[in-house]
């Protein structure tokens, strides 16, 4: 096995050959002639002299590696940077695919500080890194050197991710030193370690500028820790106005009181909406009680309504066929006088014959009859004007009944459209319309009930403003608290999709295809080798077919006498992909028509929902805080 002594004797490359001895070194350490791996988290650079090698994890020899192989210092020769090329090159590819993660085998949280670093150390906080020996030109009676931002992008291009570079100043111009400034998070930290071992490895780190009694060639630099801030000079002026000094363990302290405090104030807040809710909901059942009550009393008192024009009707016909009666008495009286008139004139007649006396007696008695005989006709054409009347009169009031019938069943009919309260108030105005036209011959009884129902009319109305007032600001304060509900179910939802399917409690795609059973559907079909691109294909259609509006694979039928929506077997797309991939795809199919059609079936869109997987249903907002906490208690 070669190592980088072994190149240093051989003749160097040129730099047009780079590319090709790379792919030379590539291959060599593909085919096992180098080891890297030294243990599970441990990796080795085998390009380095041993003098020079220590462990790495992943991401630092990563980083070492990319570092050397794009260096343009003059001390690595062109196969040196060959080789590290390579090595970075193998370590993304061929160690990324048997670890499972471009994290390397380390698989360390980014929420935790990096291992290796001492937790009592002082650090400088936020994460600052100090770069040293700056090259400098005088010019114009003033120091000059390279801009900061050339400097941080030459540490970008190393994996270092530092955030900002800045040059220090003084009087006499650029120093020669800058500060570089890291995230302030432990993948700040991470980047500030592996900026500081790099340029240890490469013996340009905080004890070489010290042994070269600050007269080295190059860049040197390190981590800024407490013996940096305390320092009387420009940097160490500069680090205690930006920052302070913290152990790691303070900063971890400190972050754990801060999570813990917000996850208490989220508590707070979800259980003061909770009882708002409740008591929202309370009030909510009170005024659907009122209102039940209200519309039974609108029902007793639309009964006591009909009741009463039944009596009014009945007692209108009953002195109508009464009025009937009575002339038909004094017609009869009439008729039974003018016969006995008639009767008393024949008799006359015949008595004239027997003596001229009587014949002049019965002359008197004939004129005086022909004049009350007179009188009877005058009496009874009197008598039919008056039936007339009274048969017009009769008229009259039945066709001013028939349209009062009609009136009040049109009323009915447009009163059935309005709400519950409002029909008992319209029809309590009917009531009290009917009875004005019924009692303009002065009945004071139905006067008295026409100031009675106006009482209650006025009462009805009084209650049906302060019920809408109340409704109204009931289904404001219910809207709010459900938007509020709302806004915080969908803020869980964010935040919890990064969570395994494995966990109890996470987020679903609501109407996401499987794509396992095209997969194995296609491996027993067309093989392995086609399996793939195949089931691609097929995916990629049944995905478009889904969100396609105008294909509706449903029927309505009716179950226990409610209709519902439920797949059609028989539809022809369903039923060919039955027959051609089998039962499996289809009901993958199926189950994805099923969540899409239930939870977005006007979009016809994948959408995210919070899940009780352990349930198999829509998990409560309750439900998600609650394993939230969990987790955060486990991980504390």
């Amino acid at each position: 096995m070669g190592n980088s002594s072994n190149d240093s004797s051989e003749e160097d490359i040129s730099e047009s050959e780079i590319e090709e001895y790379e792919d030379k070194s590539y291959e060599e350490l593909k085919n096992g002639n180098y080891h890297v791996k030294t243990s599970d988290q441990c990796f080795s650079c085998p390009y380095c002299s041993k003098k020079r090698k220590r462990d790495y994890l992943y991401k630092e020899l990563l980083q070492h590696a990319t570092g050397v192989g794009k260096s343009s210092s003059e001390k690595r020769s062109m196969k040196d940077k060959a080789n590290h090329l390579a090595l970075a090159k193998y370590l993304e590819k061929d160690m990324m695919d048997v670890d499972g993660t471009s994290d390397g085998p380390s698989k360390k949280p980014n929420s935790e500080a990096p291992l290796g670093c001492d937790h009592d150390e002082m650090f400088m906080w936020p994460w600052t890194g100090v770069v040293v020996n700056i090259p400098t030109i005088l010019k114009d009676g003033q120091y000059v050197g390279g801009s900061g931002s050339k400097l941080r992008d030459e540490l970008i291009a190393r994996g270092f991710n530092p955030r900002r570079v800045q040059p220090l100043w003084n009087y006499r111009g650029h120093s020669g030193c800058a500060v570089v400034e890291f995230n302030r998070d432990w993948p700040g930290l991470h980047n500030a370690m592996s900026f500081e071992k790099e340029y240890e490895a490469d013996h340009h780190g905080k004890k070489d500028w010290i042994a070269s009694n600050a007269r080295g060639s190059g860049l040197y630099a390190w981590v800024a820790r407490a013996d940096d801030y305390n320092a009387e000079s420009i940097i160490g002026e500069h680090l205690r106005k930006n920052g302070d000094v913290k152990t790691i363990s303070e900063i971890m302290a400190e972050e754990a009181r801060k999570q813990s405090k917000l996850v208490f104030n989220l508590t707070n807040v979800i259980e003061a909406k909770n009882k708002h809710l409740e008591e929202m909901q309370r009030i909510v059942s009170e005024a659907s009680v009122s209102l039940n009550n209200l519309i039974e009393e609108k029902d007793k008192l639309h009964q006591a309504y009909n009741e009463e024009i039944k009596k009014i009707q009945t007692s209108a016909r009953d002195h109508f066929q009464k009025i009937f009666n009575d002339h038909e008495k004094l017609k009869l009286q009439l008729e039974s006088h003018k016969r006995e008139l008639d009767l008393r004139g024949r008799e006359l007649e015949k008595r004239d014959a027997h003596n001229e006396s009587e014949r002049k007696k019965l002359c008197e008695e004939i004129e005086e009859n022909v004049m009350k005989n007179s009188s009877l006709q005058l009496a009874a054409v009197e008598q039919r004007k008056a039936d007339e009347k009274v048969y017009k009169l009769a008229e009259d009031q039945k066709r001013q009944k028939e349209n009062l019938h009609r009136r009040i069943i049109q009323l009915e009919k447009q009163l059935d459209a309005k709400q519950a309260l409002e029909l008992e108030i319209e029809r309590l105005r009917g009531t009290l319309n009917v009875m004005k036209h019924m009692g303009d011959d002065g009945d004071m009884e139905i006067m008295k009930k026409i100031d009675s129902m106006h009482s209650v009319l006025r009462e009805k109305e009084g209650e049906l403003e302060d019920l809408e007032a109340l409704n109204q600001t009931l289904i404001v304060k219910e809207r709010k608290s459900n938007d509020e509900l709302q806004e915080a179910r969908k803020e869980l939802i964010s935040g919890l999709k990064e969570v395994s399917s494995r966990a109890n409690i996470g987020v679903k795609r609501m109407g996401e295809l499987d794509n396992n059973p095209f997969h194995e559907a296609c491996k027993r079909k067309y093989g392995v080798a086609e399996s793939e691109e195949r089931a691609l294909e097929l995916c990629s259609l049944w995905e478009e077919f889904l969100r396609d509006s105008e294909w509706h694979p449903f029927k309505v039928v009716e179950v226990e006498g409610k209709h519902q929506e439920l797949i059609d077997d028989n539809d022809e797309k369903l039923r060919s992909l039955r027959d051609e991939l089998g039962e499996d795809v289809y009901m993958a199919v199926k189950a994805a028509l099923i969540e899409i059609n239930e939870y977005n079936p006007s979009g016809r869109y994948i959408i995210s929902e919070l899940w009780n997987y352990k349930e198999g249903r829509k998990a409560t907002l309750q439900e998600g805080v609650a394993f939230i906490l969990k987790k955060w208690k486990i991980s504390r």
